[in-house]
């Protein structure tokens, strides 16, 4: 153990006293290692919550949103119905037509097999089936371009006419899903049963089947995995990170003119003999982007008093209005 002695004279008289100190009783700073395990589990953590926001940001993960509170919430609060969005249109129009084309192509391709239950029969219902949906897909995105172009006025004096073919629409939508329900009961008795077991006397068309019932298993089972996602998955993410991605999927940045209100200024460093115009900077480093600051970068502070690159805490403060250490919002 290692002694230190310091030798400091009395003010008052000519008496020299002599202090004795260990030097375990100094401050020791942790080991490189720590620093290093500590700075790569933040940097992971931020990598992370990064990544958490980029999602909650992501247009696809607010149309999931606003699809499962349309399907289990009021539907007044929340416009239009999503899926008669062009997107969701566009993404029904690509799966028929992908089925449509599957199927016509393993029809020609299979005249030769001989299975043992109507296979064609079943492949041929569910092909009329699809053709009926492009069809009524067809006259959903007419019913809603035309209400998009007519004025408020037109809208008011074809509200009757709009509202009957809007209902029968929806019942030919309700009668398709209830085809394809009764349909995919009776393949799957079909398929699965092994007294009508086709695969080796027909096995495209056995697989063609196969693959259609798994296709309408995943749609049938899209509200559960919606559910699972959206009040399982998302907040078991949100509270190991500490962000709430459901917030975060709102509205919540700031606007411009707010975040240049905030004090900004340029980083110096700080001598003992000289004085700056610059406020000091308490923190060694940003905690956004972990790195230290330099001279002449540009410093923001914001109303808790926390302080971080220009750049870094202003792209974040256009995602979600609040510190990213103490989480306390701007003052709107």
């Amino acid at each position: 153990m290692d002694t230190i002695y310091s030798v400091q004279p009395e003010p008052s008289s000519n008496i020299i006293s002599i202090t004795i100190s260990s030097s375990s009783s100094l401050s020791t700073t942790p080991p490189r290692g720590d620093n290093t395990d500590s700075s790569a589990s933040v940097q992971e953590r931020s990598f992370y919550l990064r990544f958490a926001m980029r999602v909650s940001r992501a247009r696809w993960f607010i149309f999931l949103r606003r699809v499962f509170h349309y399907q289990n919430g009021s539907r007044s609060d929340l416009g239009s119905n999503p899926f008669n969005s062009t997107t969701w249109m566009m993404s029904e129009l690509i799966a028929l037509l992908v089925q449509l084309t599957v199927i016509t192509l393993t029809l020609a391709i299979s005249k030769e097999e001989r299975p043992i239950w109507p296979v064609r029969l079943w492949i041929t219902g569910y092909d009329v089936g699809c053709l009926l949906s492009l069809m009524l897909l067809y006259g959903r995105f007419r019913y809603q371009g035309n209400m998009f172009v007519l004025s408020d006025i037109e809208q008011q004096h074809r509200g009757r006419e709009e509202n009957r073919s809007s209902h029968l629409m929806n019942r030919c939508r309700t009668s398709l899903e209830l085809f394809f329900a009764i349909w995919f009961v009776i393949g799957n008795v079909w398929v699965f049963d092994s007294r009508f077991g086709s695969f080796n006397h027909a096995p495209k068309l056995h697989s063609l089947c196969v693959s259609l019932l798994a296709w309408n298993a995943l749609c049938y089972s899209f509200p559960f995995i919606l559910f699972l996602f959206l009040c399982c998955l998302v907040p078991l993410v949100s509270s190991l990170l500490g962000y709430n991605m459901n917030m975060g999927s709102s509205d919540r940045g700031a606007s411009d003119d707010q975040i240049s209100s905030l004090p900004s200024w340029k980083h110096k460093r700080i001598d003992d003999h000289g004085s700056d115009s610059a406020p000091k900077t308490d923190d060694p480093e940003c905690c956004i982007c972990l790195a230290k600051y330099k001279d002449k970068e540009e410093i923001r502070k914001l109303p808790c008093s926390h302080k971080f690159h220009l750049k870094c805490v202003d792209q974040w403060l256009r995602i979600i209005s609040c510190c990213p250490l103490c989480k306390q919002d701007l003052s709107r």
